[in-house]
């Protein structure tokens, strides 16, 4: 049987999450309201949001990317609600993110006349498959290769399957790069945590005779993270950037590629010491981590005397990380 609609014609009863009552429609406006103010306001300001309890400031900028897709869900909940104020107000947390995220997702500009491409890859100490990592890396095509937890038996495998395309490279304890440039001067960096008492080499440089002039290549692998009731634990990783920062402020070259896992976004604040002294990628979003359903990028490639036109992600290998191959713009001149 028919029942009276809204305008009180024969129709369909709406579901009680969509009848206005008296003021129903006006409060779930006003809590779409909120959250789109709220939203604004952490992707505008998230450099105010403290570090104190549990390193708050960080977990908010390690996923700041994700309060896009949320501001999307909000505007369809108030577009379903007729919520016309909060549509109006979310478009302040949607021109935050786009100004922030958009110009990640604008195609890349055209290789250029004096580029590198570096490949950035985690390889995971416990990978199951490293003959068709290995392999896999060896396809890229890339100039440099960037690796960390790197671990026998498995480092041979990598050696054997990267010498032939590869003939130039240096392994430092975990971290290693490969190239197809003469490396110089490889030597490993002392970025080891205080607390730290074990052996622990985890950074290396060495200098690259690229056509394009001398440059100074970093591999790295920062501390890692962990997320508990404390917040999140980043103390040693952000005391591993503060050390290579200061390293990175001495550095007398010109042109410097810094790759690695640094286990933080280029947003999160505790990477400042490297993020203010080097360019970030400037198209693509490359989300590296985890491999199976990657949430953020934290496998980097960064540079000076440069620029970063373009990032992507590489298929997943037998790590719980992602490759990600990264073209940088070297400006130095050219090596005669």
């Amino acid at each position: 049987m028919a029942v009276a609609g809204r305008e009180g014609k024969p129709g369909t009863r709406w579901p009680r999450a969509f009848r206005r009552g008296p003021g129903g429609g006006r409060r779930r406006g006003w809590l779409l309201t909120g959250l789109g103010v709220v939203t604004a306001g952490l992707l505008a300001l998230h450099r105010f949001v403290p570090n104190a309890p549990g390193r708050l400031g960080s977990l908010l900028e390690s996923f700041l990317f994700w309060l896009g897709p949320f501001t999307v869900l909000l505007l369809l909940c108030a577009t379903v609600r007729r919520a016309r104020a909060a549509l109006l107000v979310l478009l302040l947390p949607a021109a935050a993110w786009t100004l922030s995220f958009g110009p990640l997702l604008l195609p890349a500009p055209p290789p250029g006349a004096r580029e590198l491409t570096v490949l950035q890859h985690n390889v995971a100490d416990d990978n199951a498959d490293p003959e068709g990592t290995a392999r896999a890396l060896a396809d890229s095509g890339a100039d440099l290769i960037a690796l960390q937890e790197l671990v026998d038996p498995a480092l041979a495998v990598y050696r054997q399957a990267l010498a032939p395309r590869y003939p130039y490279h240096s392994v430092q304890g975990t971290v290693g790069l490969w190239s197809r440039h003469p490396l110089t001067g490889a030597r490993a960096l002392d970025i080891r945590p205080r607390d730290i008492t074990e052996p622990w080499r985890r950074a290396l440089r060495a200098e690259v005779r690229t056509p394009y002039g001398e440059v100074a290549a970093y591999v790295v692998h920062l501390p890692s993270v962990r997320l508990g009731p404390g917040g999140l634990g980043s103390a040693r990783r952000d005391e591993s950037a503060a050390l290579l920062g200061g390293i990175l402020a001495a550095e007398a070259s010109a042109q410097v590629v810094l790759a690695g896992d640094l286990n933080g976004t280029v947003d999160d604040r505790g990477l400042a010491p490297l993020t203010s002294r080097l360019a970030a990628p400037e198209r693509g979003l490359a989300l590296s981590y985890p491999a199976a359903l990657p949430l953020a990028r934290i496998d980097q490639v960064l540079a000076r005397g440069a620029h970063v036109p373009a990032v992507r992600t590489l298929p997943a290998t037998g790590s719980d990380h992602l490759p990600v191959l990264v073209r940088v713009s070297l400006h130095g001149p050219t090596r005669p």
